[in-house]
C-alpha cells in the first residue's frame, strides 16, 4: 500500500490532541522538582513501548485479565482525577519513593502520556483499520511522530520554566489541572454507565 500523507497527518493530530504532551508541561516540572529529575530518553521509550504493545496485545491483554475496555478507562480517569486535584489543591499524592526512580513509570509514562485515553484510542483507530482496506501500521508511524514530540517537550523543560516563571507556571498549572478534573470527569461519565449493575 503507497504512505498517505494526509491519512498519517490525521492519526498523527489526533493522538497528539488525546496525549496533550504541551498541556501535561506544569504536572511534568512539578514532577520534576519532587523527583529532582526526569529522564527524557526512559520516559520516550517506556511511553513508546507501551503505546506500541497495546497496539499489538491491548485487547487479547485485557481478556486475559478479565478486563474490558471501559473498565480500564474508568479506572484511568480515577488517577487523571487524581493527578488534577494535585495540580489545582497543592497536595501531594504521588510521593516518591526513597532509591526508587519515581516519576519516570507512575504517573508520566502512565497515565499521563500513554493513558487510558492514549491506549484506547490506539486499539480503537486498529479496530478501525481492521474493519477497513486501510494499512493500520501508518498507526505505528503516528505514534513514533507523536514520541519524537514528546521527547523533545521533555528535553526543554528548563527552558519552559524559565520562560515562564514561578508566578506563570502556578497560573499554568491550576489551569491545567481543570482541565485534567474535566478530561477525567469525561473518560469516567463515558464510560462507567453499564459497569455497576
Amino acid at each position: 500500500m503507497q504512505f498517505n500523507y494526509q491519512e498519517f497527518l490525521t492519526l498523527t493530530f489526533t493522538l497528539f490532541a488525546v496525549i496533550d504532551i504541551v498541556g501535561s508541561i506544569p504536572m511534568l516540572i512539578s514532577i520534576r522538582q519532587k523527583t529532582g529529575n526526569i529522564n527524557p530518553w526512559k520516559v520516550t521509550l517506556i511511553s513508546g513501548a507501551l503505546m506500541i504493545l497495546f497496539f499489538f496485545m491491548g485487547k487479547p491483554f485485557l481478556n486475559v485479565l478479565g478486563v474490558d475496555i471501559r473498565s480500564f478507562a474508568v479506572a484511568g480517569s480515577i488517577v487523571i482525577f487524581i493527578l488534577g486535584l494535585e495540580m489545582i489543591l497543592g497536595i501531594e499524592f504521588f510521593k516518591p519513593e526513597q532509591g526508587v526512580p519515581s516519576g519516570t513509570v507512575v504517573p508520566i509514562a502512565f497515565p499521563l502520556i500513554a493513558g487510558s485515553g492514549t491506549l484506547t484510542t490506539i486499539m480503537s483507530l486498529k479496530a478501525t483499520f481492521e474493519r477497513s482496506d486501510k494499512n493500520e501500521y501508518m498507526i505505528l508511524l503516528a505514534i513514533l511522530a507523536n514520541l519524537i514530540v514528546i521527547f523533545l517537550v521533555i528535553r526543554s523543560l528548563n527552558l519552559v520554566e524559565k520562560v515562564l516563571g514561578k508566578a506563570g507556571l502556578m497560573a499554568v498549572r491550576k489551569f491545567f489541572g481543570v482541565i485534567l478534573l474535566a478530561i477525567a470527569v469525561k473518560v469516567f461519565a463515558t464510560n462507567a454507565p453499564g459497569l455497576i449493575k
